[in-house]
């Protein structure tokens, strides 16, 4: 990130050193009336020594509390002709205590006339003071302990107004905490207790997570790569925040220049944030252990498989989303897939039984068969003797599933005698009504509209990543049925 630097003299205010994020810089304005004016004011002559250009800027510690506003998204911004005014050499000094007034005090009795020049005192107080009198123009009384308590409680409550009415106009997750609707909206939780109890599990990893910014700048060293960490640089919005970005992009879909508009970043930024959270959430996510047991499957088998096909292990199903036609030819008939008519990336997904996603293949060229597909993604190695996987026609893996001893649930195909029997057509319908919920699963997963319409190529090396993220993201979503 750019680092900014204040041009008033005396001044040595530096984004870099502005931890707490209190300090706004801003260029001189376009107005050459009141450029002269701010000119002026900071006390520097345009020369040799000094030119204005994009990059000379005035900090926020130079302007009055109604010089700047905020913005919707969250940005400071200077409001029309404001002036900075507040410099090193305008400082107000320190207000100096005189010395303490002594008074004439004359002693009643006396004969002499002579004055004693000195202040009351415990030894003198007694004595009549006649007209005396004292200067007191230095004093400031002292509040009660009890207005100076109140004064303190209407601070606090004006500071949490305020800070509330901040959160209500930047666009961040603690704006919606309180709305489910708009938490599912956003990020695809269905509330966000369940969205900060999956941030919790994350956060002690991802405060230390490789950035894609660490990579860029440290080319292939990983070792000086991962010395680095979140706490070590500045970044324009909280950790928690990033997290809800991302969802927002993939949930929502919302392109590049949006969300930069939204969180106060830049363009680049968005895309670094999204590369570093899908690389990390992948790697967390696509860790956890989604295949489960058998006993587990069937401990969750609901009725209308146990009463039908009670040893199903897995319901497999393929799907696609449409990708950017690239420009070689070569690799165009590779990704061109004829049941889409267009360029494509293809998955294999499985569901249990019950309707939780237990698999998920990596993205491969549109033009796999759905046989190649189920060889090359692994899911043949975690079958068990005895299992049986319900599927599509399109399915023709029996041989696959052979070596592993187990069966294939697909719906029959036509004979010779042109038709159904009674019977064929029964168990069509039943395992049609049953592997549905395989597609109500993958339409879950369409409903992440950075799917919706054609994945550009620029974010290619990114989107097996982000698909997997999205399938194991729709567990959080609680029961299929």
């Amino acid at each position: 990130m750019a680092a900014y630097h204040c041009c008033v003299p005396l001044c040595t205010n530096d984004s870099r050193y502005d931890e707490r994020k209190q300090l706004s810089f801003h260029r001189f304005p376009c107005d050459n009336k009141l450029k002269k004016e701010w000119i002026a004011k900071i006390r520097r002559d345009i020369g040799q020594n000094f030119q204005i250009t994009n990059n000379t800027l005035v900090c926020s510690a130079h302007f009055g509390d109604g010089d700047i506003k905020r913005t919707l998204a969250g940005k400071r911004k200077l409001v029309a002709g404001a002036v900075p005014s507040k410099f090193a050499w305008t400082k107000t000094p320190a207000r100096r205590i005189g010395p303490q007034r002594r008074s004439v005090v004359k002693i009643e009795g006396s004969n002499s006339n002579e004055n004693l020049l000195s202040p009351p005192s415990e030894t003198n107080a007694c004595l009549h003071v006649p007209n005396a009198t004292y200067d007191h123009d230095y004093f400031v009384p002292q509040q009660s302990e009890s207005a100076q308590l109140e004064s303190a409680q209407t601070e606090v409550r004006r500071l949490e107004e305020e800070n509330a009415a901040l959160r209500e106009a930047r666009f961040g997750l603690e704006r919606f905490n309180k709305d489910p609707n708009m938490i599912n909206f956003y990020t695809g939780f269905k509330n966000y207790e369940t969205l900060k109890a999956v941030y919790s599990a994350l956060t002690p990893t991802a405060s230390t997570m490789i950035r894609w910014t660490q990579v860029q700048r440290q080319g292939a060293d990983l070792e000086k790569v991962k010395k680095t960490t979140f706490s070590s640089e500045v970044h324009p919005i909280s950790l928690i925040d990033e997290f809800f970005f991302f969802l927002c992009r993939v949930r929502q879909g919302f392109p590049e220049q949006d969300l930069a508009v939204r969180f106060g970043v830049s363009q680049a930024s968005v895309s670094r944030i999204l590369i570093t959270w899908s690389n990390y959430l992948y790697a967390m996510l696509g860790s956890l252990p989604i295949w489960p047991s058998r006993s587990v499957v069937n401990e969750n088998m609901p009725e209308c498989f146990r009463n039908t096909y009670p040893t199903t292990r897995v319901i497999l199903d393929c799907t696609e989303i449409k990708v950017q036609t690239p420009s070689s030819k070569v690799l165009n008939s590779q990704v061109y897939s004829n049941y889409k008519s267009h360029t494509t990336f293809k998955s294999l997904v499985g569901i249990t039984p019950s309707g939780t996603v237990s698999f998920v293949s990596s993205l491969y060229t549109g033009g796999i068969s759905d046989k190649e597909i189920t060889a090359r993604s692994g899911i043949i190695d975690l079958l068990e003797a005895n299992d049986d996987v319900m599927a599509d026609k399109g399915f023709l893996i029996s041989d696959l599933l052979q070596a592993k001893n187990a069966g294939l649930v697909i719906p029959p195909f036509l004979g010779s005698k042109g038709k159904f029997s009674k019977k064929e057509v029964a168990t069509t319908h039943e395992i049609a009504r049953l592997r549905i919920h395989v597609e109500r699963a993958i339409r879950r997963v369409k409903e992440y509209h950075i799917f919706d319409g054609v994945i550009p190529l620029n974010l290619a090396p990114s989107i097996n990543q982000i698909w997997t993220v999205c399938v194991i993201l729709t567990n959080f979503r609680g029961p299929l049925f």
